[in-house]
Formats: C-alpha cells, sequence, structure tokens
C-alpha cells in the first residue's frame, strides 16, 4: 500500500511540475499543489499523510521567507552604501542560509515539498529594491527588512502555536528567537539613518 501511495504521490507532484500548476511558474505556488496532492493522495488511499496541512504551509511560507532574505541579503552587501547595511546582508546571508538547509533536510524527512526560488510577489519586492542604488538603496532595503521581519516574526509565532509536528515546532522555537534579534538589528539601524 505504502509503495502505491509513493508512486501516486510522484505521478501527481511529476503531473503539477510538467503542468506547471496553472502555467505558473512560481515555486512557492508550485511547492504548495505539490504538498497538497500529496495530502490528497495519501486521504484518497485511505492513509494519514506525514504531516499536517497546516505544517508543510508553515514549512512553505518559511522557506519561501528566508529564500528572500539571502537574495536581498546579497544584494545588500554588493549595493549597499552604508557599511551597517553591508553587515547586516552579510548576516542575512549566513543566518537564513542556516536556517534555510535546516528547514530543507527537516522538510525532506518529512516529505514536504519546499520552493527552490522566492515567490513571484518575494522577487517583485526584491526587484523594487535591488533597482536602487546608493543611499536610495540602504533606505529601501531598511523598509523592507522591517516589513519582511514583522511578517516572518508573526509567521514563526503562528506556527509555534499552530504546527503540530514536533521536530517543526523546535525548529520555530530554534529560529524566533534569531528572527527577533533580526527585527531589532535593522531597527536600531533605521533609528541610526
Amino acid at each position: 500500500m505504502k509503495t502505491r501511495i509513493t508512486l501516486l504521490t510522484i505521478a501527481t507532484s511529476a503531473m503539477l511540475w510538467g503542468c506547471g500548476s496553472s502555467n505558473s511558474t512560481d515555486s512557492k505556488e508550485l511547492a504548495d499543489s505539490t504538498n497538497e496532492a500529496m495530502a490528497d493522495t495519501a486521504q484518497d488511499a485511505g492513509a494519514t499523510a506525514a504531516v499536517a496541512e497546516e505544517d508543510s504551509k508553515f514549512a512553505v511560507d518559511a522557506a519561501n521567507g528566508g529564500l528572500a532574505e539571502v537574495q536581498l541579503g546579497e544584494a545588500a552587501q554588493s549595493k549597499g552604501s552604508d557599511p551597517k547595511v553591508k553587515e547586516f546582508g552579510k548576516m542575512m546571508v549566513t543566518d537564513h542560509t542556516k536556517a534555510n538547509e535546516e528547514l530543507k533536510t527537516l522538510a525532506a524527512s518529512k516529505n514536504i515539498t519546499l520552493p527552490t526560488a522566492p515567490s513571484e510577489e518575494m522577487m517583485k519586492a526584491a526587484a523594487d529594491v535591488t533597482e536602487k542604488s546608493g543611499k536610495e538603496f540602504d533606505k529601501a532595503y531598511i523598509a523592507q527588512m522591517k516589513k519582511d521581519h514583522d511578517k516572518t516574526i508573526k509567521l514563526f509565532e503562528d506556527g509555534q502555536k499552530n504546527c503540530k509536528d514536533p521536530e517543526l515546532k523546535a525548529f520555530i522555537e530554534k529560529t524566533l528567537p534569531v528572527l527577533r534579534t533580526h527585527k531589532e538589528h535593522i531597527e536600531s539601524i533605521d533609528k541610526s539613518k
């Protein structure tokens, strides 16, 4: 029975990947669709999904945000004019790459598909920031980081309350203080401007 579920899951994932899920190339949407299809396939086969749908949704959203933070952090290191912005960008790359790798390993063990690139929405926000240069870049980057960290902290706090998987909860508990430190740091940089 398990082999049948796995084959159905693989077939469904391949179909979604090949069809582009509504002609979309958005990696986040594809990951969400794949996870939903796997949960539906397991349910149709009379099995229970390996993780709750809310847990896989959290993992996808967290990965999406983490990928975007790394991308913007790399831009801050190369385009930032303020050394504090460059330093913060380096911290984003280091910390979010580490968290992304931990989440990727955890998701693989739970059979959760994660996005491989930031969503189209995140890419657009990044493009809006990276089209600027000098002090205008610094200002836009700081504003985006404040906004992103508010959103990400809320995502993790909600995950802390709603996620069911104990390993995913442990990841949240470990990562949330780092995110709060990032928020304090970027607010400090903003106040010093």
